[in-house]
């Protein structure tokens, strides 16, 4: 019978293991029994996926190439990285007759230069995507590659194809929405309690006090090429207010809510798992499908809102009581002079300050988690001092949480305002803890 990995017969490694030599035999051999490879190793595999064209053939130099690439050493993985930006963009040549073929009138010109300009990582992509288990190791490369970019600024090319091609293949089209509950598999469990990145999950005591009470629900999104990981999840409460605290919420002791009892929607905390779908958002929709699904479910939900961290709060509040010139009125920032604890009429103020004028850069609102609620149609409700009191809740924002509010009959013109204007759109309550205007302030 024949063997595929030797190199002296009809089938189609035969020419891969020419090319590759030794070396080549061992990286498309058992990965138990290979040495670690090369990026050398991996460019010219790259180079002969690109050249094959039968599925079969290029299934295997997928799955090898992902088996290289994933059982490589990081200095070996970076520098494959760097090969992709140098070697693996657009084909110059067939651009540039593409070019002269557009000024020329050709019909097909811009279609051919398209297609010509496009960088040639991109297909490759496309066909590591189709081993088992290709689209986590693209994913993995990604998270290889944002760890070297700001070191390695010639990798952003590289760093925007594998952008394009997610937002593609992880658009709402392809993504499953799933309950996740006490009868979900321990697989799945076990990454929820791994993945939670705003309040961390102690142990399974905990994690069933989130998932088991009937006013307890939990929603991720999965994709069919990631069956067992879930890409991003939200922790919801049935309660009967809108809460000022996370402890309550947490309480092990606490007494559940009747779900008929309940009034109010509580998204207490959306985690992100997969850190190589940075920039790829589908949280937004995650949260609206979420609030259909328990709207049939409950009618009588009314009000749904989040309990959410601010994780820039005390950082921006460091630089702007060190800085003399900083936008905070002198009564404010004499209010705010002393030590922790802060008073709390001087926080609120400072975090009304923060949200509504305060601006990074960039002219954006500072705040991550109020771009993205803010971003998603909800509205700032309400400032909570004292919201988490836990070790990471005083180091990131003096203890403040805050209430944003989904309306679903406001959500459009809410997120019209603020991604047309810059607008927040807040309650009155949160606009009068606003500090007076300083006559110089800068933003």
């Amino acid at each position: 019978m024949f063997n595929p990995f030797r190199g002296d017969g009809p089938g189609f490694l035969g020419d891969i293991l020419d090319l590759l030599g030794e070396r080549g035999r061992l990286l498309l051999g058992r990965r138990d029994e290979a040495p670690q490879a090369r990026a050398d190793d991996l460019a010219q595999l790259a180079e002969v996926l690109l050249s094959r064209r039968g599925q079969a053939a290029g299934g295997a130099l997928a799955s090898s190439l992902a088996a290289g690439y994933l059982g490589a050493a990081p200095e070996e993985r970076h520098a494959f990285l760097a090969r992709l930006a140098r070697d693996f963009g657009p084909d110059a040549e067939r651009t540039e007759a593409a070019i002269r073929a557009f000024q020329d009138g050709d019909p097909h010109g811009l279609d051919a230069l398209h297609a010509a300009s496009e960088p040639r990582r991109q297909e490759l992509f496309r066909r590591l995507n189709l081993a088992p288990g290709g689209t986590g190791t693209l994913l993995q490369m990604r998270v290889d590659l944002l760890d070297i970019l700001p070191e390695m600024p010639e990798l952003a090319g590289v760093n925007a194809d594998f952008l394009h091609l997610f937002t593609s293949w992880f658009n709402r089209g392809f993504l499953n929405l799933q309950q996740i509950d006490w009868d979900t598999p321990a697989s799945i469990l076990e990454k929820i309690i791994r993945y939670e990145a705003v309040h961390e999950i102690r142990n399974w005591d905990d994690l069933r006090n989130r998932l088991k009470p009937r006013d307890r629900r939990c929603y991720a999104f999965f994709h069919p090429q990631l069956p067992d990981e879930p890409l991003i999840f939200v922790e919801v409460a049935l309660t009967t207010d809108m809460p000022a605290a996370i402890a309550p919420l947490l309480d092990l002791d606490r007494v559940p809510v009747a779900p008929e009892q309940a009034t109010t929607a509580v998204f207490y905390s959306i985690s992100n798992t997969q850190r190589g779908l940075a920039g790829v958002s589908f949280g937004n929709f995650l949260i609206k499908q979420v609030v259909e699904l328990l709207r049939t479910e409950w009618p009588d939900l009314r009000d749904f809102v989040t309990l959410s961290p601010v994780p820039g709060f005390a950082r921006w509040l460091k630089t702007a009581r060190e800085d003399a010139e900083s936008p905070l009125p002198e009564p404010l920032r004499q209010a705010l002079d002393g030590p922790d604890p802060l008073p709390e009429p001087a926080l609120v103020s400072a975090a009304a300050q923060y949200f509504l004028r305060a601006r990074d850069a960039r002219g954006r609102v500072i705040d991550p988690v109020a771009r993205f609620h803010l971003g998603n149609g909800a509205n700032l409700q309400r400032l909570n001092p004292g919201g988490d009191l836990s070790a990471n809740g005083l180091r990131q924002s003096h203890g403040l949480m805050v209430n944003y509010r989904y309306t679903p009959a406001d959500i459009e013109r809410n997120h019209e305002a603020y991604a047309e204007r810059g607008e927040v759109v807040a309650s009155d309550a949160v606009r009068k803890a606003l500090p007076p205007q300083p006559r110089t302030a800068r933003g």
